[in-house]
């Protein structure tokens, strides 16, 4: 019977982290590459990956990036060939990579709903395709982790931003897991996903900043946002042998706020 020391360590795993240069990812990249993981980032912007590749290093991680768009089906490939060419297997495959977009229901382009459904759903189910199939099924297992929402759990406060693309692209993203993890349990793949409530990030800084800090967390049981720190825990524990006979969850990283 492993310790739990032994069962959150990751020393001698792979995993591969798509939007991983900055906020949630690189989170989640610190703590899988402080418990001895090798973390393969992918981003749009190479000088943002040199830069969190730097972040990282500083810390002891071992730490590789490749740039790659994720709406585009053939930089997915590539992205999965450099990946593999830089480790035999991927061990942990993170699913962060995404967008939001605000705009009232009766004005939303349908470019931007496409973009949305592309990057938020296409790519994640292209890229987790591959990577069962070249990787983690031939290996005889492995941990997925979906980036989800609470904006996927439930609709939006009527005075809030409206984000109907978004919601819908994240209620996607749930049951994806759900159904994943189901589908794939025989190959000993265990599929869960994190969704974030309120966290500081590039991507929320505009809603934060309209809204209010204020207004926005009057509702939050713990009466505040998320911090750099607080997605560590629940993504180790879904990303180790902790957490190897959880699947199909969807954890709710929100100050409590979808208790209420």
């Amino acid at each position: 019977m492993a310790s739990i020391k032994q069962a959150l360590d990751l020393s001698g795993k792979t995993a591969l982290i798509t939007g991983g240069s900055r906020g949630l990812g690189l989170q989640i990249a610190e703590v899988l590459g402080e418990q001895g993981a090798h973390v393969i980032l992918s981003a749009r912007k190479a000088e943002e990956l040199e830069h969190a590749q730097k972040h990282l290093s500083g810390m002891g991680i071992k730490a590789d990036w490749f740039a790659a768009d994720s709406q585009k089906i053939e930089e997915i490939d590539r992205l999965v060939e450099q990946a593999l060419s830089r480790s035999s297997r991927i061990d942990i495959l993170v699913n962060n990579a995404g967008a939001t977009w605000g705009a009232k229901t009766e004005d939303h382009s349908l470019d931007a709903w496409d973009k949305l459904m592309n990057l938020n759903v296409r790519s994640i189910f292209y890229l987790t395709q591959q990577i069962g199939k070249i990787s983690m099924i031939p290996n005889g297992g492995g941990k997925i982790l979906n980036i989800a929402s609470i904006a996927g759990l439930r609709g939006n406060h009527p005075h809030s931003i409206p984000t109907l693309a978004y919601n819908t692209s994240k209620a996607a993203v749930v049951n994806m897991t759900r159904a994943l993890a189901s589908e794939w349990g025989k190959y000993g793949i265990n599929v869960n996903a994190l969704a974030p409530g309120y966290f500081l990030s590039k991507m929320t800084k505009g809603v934060i900043e309209s809204v209010g800090l204020e207004k926005m967390t009057a509702d939050v049981p713990l009466s505040r946002i998320g911090d750099e720190d607080d997605l560590k825990g629940a993504a180790l524990l879904f990303c180790s042998a902790a957490g190897k006979h959880i699947t199909g969850q969807i954890l709710a990283i929100d100050g409590g706020l979808m208790a209420m």
